[in-house]
């Protein structure tokens, strides 16, 4: 037994003393144990895989529908604020690919890069991009970095959207602002504008230190495989875990507000009873009205279906 024990002691020790990548990004058992809560599909990296499908939901969800959702379960820090906007009157909405900056330290910066390097990789600024697949937003903590910090500019932003289809939430400064505009889709959330670059062989401004690690956006945690939503000057980052419920609350929410805006119009009901605790007169109208315009609402015909089974009002 105590020849096993021994045997168990060195080998953590020889692993603890080998060079590995997991120094800058997270294994796939460390982001599992970290995300315990998601319980459906993940990336072969452990990255939790909310559907396709709630992602198109989610965009016609609203800020305070998200937040009230994600208060009531206990998170109630999970809204960034603060941003420039590259096409602010768009939505952006995907999952989280995150990256973890911080100022530039010859030594440390040197023994991160040869780490990368025994693997084939370059350029510091572009390790986490490599890892983006249709459907994410690349969510990167720069400190805030301004003048020399710069990690994207149009370059790396049409590599980002030729991979993801999205923009990025960057805590830090943009360059090449102009270019950025120039793609479409490029919906995004930066810090600052300047127009100088990172320079790894000049000033060692900022080093990459995390890949999908749990990463700070203002005063948010952000894990990686959250959903982002970003619209009206602000970014959402929803748990993988809530992402459903969240989507469906909405729903619910813009399908009552409709029927009772439209009972108020006719005048069936007075504005203390839509504005109240519905009466089951009303929780019954509601139903009937669903039926019976279940193929001109602005939800899916099958959302609406489970909704009246599973009677969550």
């Amino acid at each position: 037994m105590k020849k096993n024990r021994l045997l168990v002691v060195l080998s953590l020790l020889l692993l603890a003393q080998q060079p590995k990548a997991q120094q800058v990004q997270i294994s796939k058992d460390q982001l599992i144990a970290l995300t315990p809560e998601w319980k459906g599909e993940r990336f072969p990296d452990g990255r939790p895989r909310v559907p396709d499908g709630i992602l198109k939901r989610m965009k016609s969800v609203s800020v305070e529908e998200a937040w009230a959702v994600m208060k009531n379960a206990g998170y109630g820090y999970q809204i960034a604020e603060g941003w420039q906007v590259i096409n602010p009157d768009s939505t952006l909405v995907g999952r989280a690919v995150t990256a973890n900056f911080m100022p530039g330290r010859p030594d440390v910066w040197k023994a991160i890069d040869s780490l990368g390097k025994q693997q084939g990789k370059r350029g510091q600024n572009t390790w986490a991009v490599d890892l983006l697949v249709k459907g994410d937003v690349y969510v990167a903590d720069q400190f805030g970095a301004h003048r020399n910090g710069p990690t994207i500019g149009d370059n790396v932003g049409n590599a980002i959207y030729a991979k993801t289809g999205n923009g990025i939430v960057y805590d830090g400064a943009l360059r090449d602002v102009e270019g950025l505009k120039e793609i479409g889709g490029f919906t995004s959330y930066y810090t600052s504008y300047d127009p100088s670059y990172h320079n790894p062989q000049g000033d060692l401004t900022t080093m990459i230190v995390g890949i999908n690690q749990p990463t700070r956006i203002r005063t948010v945690t952000v894990m990686p495989g959250d959903i982002v939503l970003g619209k009206l000057g602000v970014v959402v980052f929803i748990p993988p875990h809530l992402a459903e419920r969240v989507v469906k609350t909405s729903e619910i929410v813009r399908l009552r507000d409709m029927f009772g805006h439209q009972r108020l119009r006719e005048g069936r009901y007075t504005a203390g009873q839509i504005d109240a605790k519905w009466s089951d007169e009303i929780e019954k109208d509601f139903s009937k009205w669903l039926n019976d315009h279940i193929n001109e609402l602005p939800v899916g015909k099958e959302q609406i279906q489970d909704y009246l089974k599973e009677r969550t009002w």
